[in-house]
Parts: C-alpha cells; sequence; structure tokens
C-alpha cells in the first residue's frame, strides 16, 4: 500500500500543475485573478471551498498523527499542501507513515 500512495503523491504533482503551469505562463502569478476565476460560479467555489476544508482538516491529522508516531518535519505536509495541494500533501504524508508504521513492527 505504501508505493500507491507515493504514485497518488506523483500524480497528485503532475495533474495538478498540467494545468497550473499553462496558466502560470500566460498570466503570471495573478493571485488576485486566481482568485476571481476559483469564485467564478457556484460550482467552482464549491470545489475551492471543499478544498479549502479539506487542507485544514489534514493539517490537523498530520499534527495529530504525525506527532502521535514520532514523525519529524511535519512541516513539510503542510508546505507541500500549500505549493501544490491536498493531493501532494495527503497521500505523500501517508507514504511517509506507513514506511514509519512498517518501520515500527519491524523493530
Amino acid at each position: 500500500m505504501q508505493w500507491l500512495f507515493l504514485i497518488a503523491a506523483i500524480l497528485g504533482v503532475v495533474l495538478p500543475l498540467s494545468y497550473l503551469v499553462p496558466f502560470l505562463a500566460a498570466h503570471g502569478l495573478d493571485v488576485p485573478l486566481i482568485f476571481r476565476l476559483l469564485f467564478q460560479n457556484n460550482i467552482s467555489a464549491f470545489f475551492g471551498v471543499d478544498v479549502v476544508v479539506s487542507a485544514f482538516a489534514l493539517w490537523l491529522f498530520v499534527f495529530s498523527e504525525g506527532r502521535r508516531r514520532g514523525m519529524k518535519n511535519l512541516w513539510v505536509y503542510v508546505l507541500c499542501t500549500l505549493l501544490v495541494g491536498v493531493s501532494l500533501g495527503l497521500p505523500l504524508f501517508l507514504f511517509f507513515r506507513e514506511r514509519k508504521l512498517k518501520a515500527e513492527r519491524i523493530a
């Protein structure tokens, strides 16, 4: 299962950035435009708000579960979520959590 999480993390980088990079090439880092487009209609706003709430829930999970498991550098998953999205932060955290669990079972 651990490697499926890593594959999901790779897809979680490649797929979202395949949409963001062309936007950045055309408009630069125009944050007001990004928010205008994100909240342009009810459907896109629905997805935008869903992702924001999911990101906060992920951070709560990362810090509670990460501390319980003795994982280090938990800020990395927050940074990954901020730079790319939940599609990277969650599977990457789960990948390293699985590695930690496996190491605990072996020890």
